[in-house]
């Protein structure tokens, strides 16, 4: 059978973090118990057209927004439709974002019980200080609770979140949020490069912020991918990290382009191959409108996400996919590229080194152009 992911958006919030651009309403107890019904109705539509076309569902992903602001008998809704309605794989990785915060509405052996078998932590920084510059509520004390505890329900694949470049951070204060991830025992790290978005409160007191420089935020996320690589996590994407076997299967989908439906307002899918989208409100969502985005799995798109990725672009699989070589000027380009030290050539790929990384996009793009 073909394998497929679902990411469930969740659009729910206690209070918006003044750097997040995702789409995310207040958190509403009527809503949210209609929202459920929704989301309910939506998997036993997608499942019956999965099933139509021999889909097993091996990734299911509830991101956000706050999923744990749902509390756990709706959550227990959720994953009682999915058990019932989609032909789930046997090691389905069933994962879950979640805040400190929201931790007392969450029983986590309920939901291990149910399926639920990774989670992903905002913490954002393990220091006080840099929590309440980034408007975060918790304290390092709230993240290691919400892991201790998770643990002791028997929930071990759990992945924090770690911003780089957060007001007045160090390399100092980064080691110790790393450190405090590793005496965690937790198996994953996501760590991102702070970007203001036009649309959040830090862009308009961005001047008023004490920002690092772009070369300052470039050396500090040089110094993770090697500090993280010394305790043992593995740099597998540009902004990933994770002991060995940990990798997150769910988000391998979207950067490998393989299938996957998103279910919720501004969730996007890729789903026999044509991609589409909802739009950033509920009524949309509701009435079942979603917005096309053309196909899916373009030579161009396959190239672009493969790249993202620490393992790069196998010239084999290309081939294979598209019946035909990697073009000998994108070869030509990428010795250029190498000669620079922003790639990796090798004889059956090409893969960002670190310093291509930080000018992914640049890269990627001339690249492409020889495509």
């Amino acid at each position: 059978m073909k394998k497929i992911g679902i990411y469930i958006h969740i659009p729910f919030c206690k209070s918006k973090c003044p750097y997040c651009d995702f789409y995310s309403v207040k958190v509403n107890d009527e809503e949210m118990d209609r929202y459920v019904q929704e989301l309910n109705k939506k998997f036993e539509y997608y499942s019956k057209d999965l099933a139509d076309n021999d889909y097993i569902v091996d990734t299911v992903y509830f991101g956000g927004g706050t999923p744990s602001t749902l509390g756990t008998a709706r959550l227990v809704k959720l994953l009682k439709t999915i058990n019932n309605s989609f032909s789930l794989a046997e090691d389905v990785e069933i994962t879950m974002e979640m805040n400190p915060t929201s931790r007392g509405l969450i029983d986590f052996s309920i939901l291990k019980e149910m399926g639920l078998n990774r989670l992903s932590v905002g913490m954002q920084s393990a220091v006080d200080d840099e929590m309440k510059l980034l408007g975060r509520n918790h304290t390092q004390r709230d993240v290691e609770y919400t892991v201790r505890t998770a643990q002791k329900c028997g929930i071990n694949n759990i992945s924090l979140d770690l911003i780089i470049g957060a007001p007045e951070q160090t390399k100092s204060t980064l080691k110790q949020s790393m450190d405090f991830c590793n005496d965690l025992g937790v198996q994953h790290i996501s760590a991102y490069i702070l970007k203001i978005e036009e649309s959040t409160p830090f862009y308009k007191m961005k001047e008023n912020l004490n920002l690092l420089t772009d070369d300052e935020q470039a050396e500090q996320y040089l110094y993770v991918c090697e500090y993280l690589e010394s305790l043992g996590y593995c740099q597998y994407e540009i902004s990933n990290f994770a002991k060995k076997c940990y990798e997150s299967r769910h988000n391998n989908k979207y950067w490998q382009c393989e299938e996957y439906l998103g279910i919720g307002p501004s969730a996007h899918s890729f789903y026999k191959g044509k991609r589409f989208y909802y739009d950033r409100n509920f009524s949309y969502f509701y009435d079942n409108k979603t917005i096309d985005d053309g196909l899916g799995g373009s030579k161009e798109e396959f190239i672009m996400l493969n790249l993202r990725l620490k393992r790069g672009l196998i010239f084999k699989e290309y081939k294979d996919k598209y019946l035909q070589n990697i073009p000998e000027k994108f070869i030509n380009k990428a010795k250029l590229l190498s000669k620079a030290g922003y790639i990796n050539l090798e004889k059956e790929k090409v893969s960002l080194t670190k310093k291509g990384y930080l000018l992914s996009n640049t890269i990627i793009s001339e690249l492409l152009s020889c495509i």
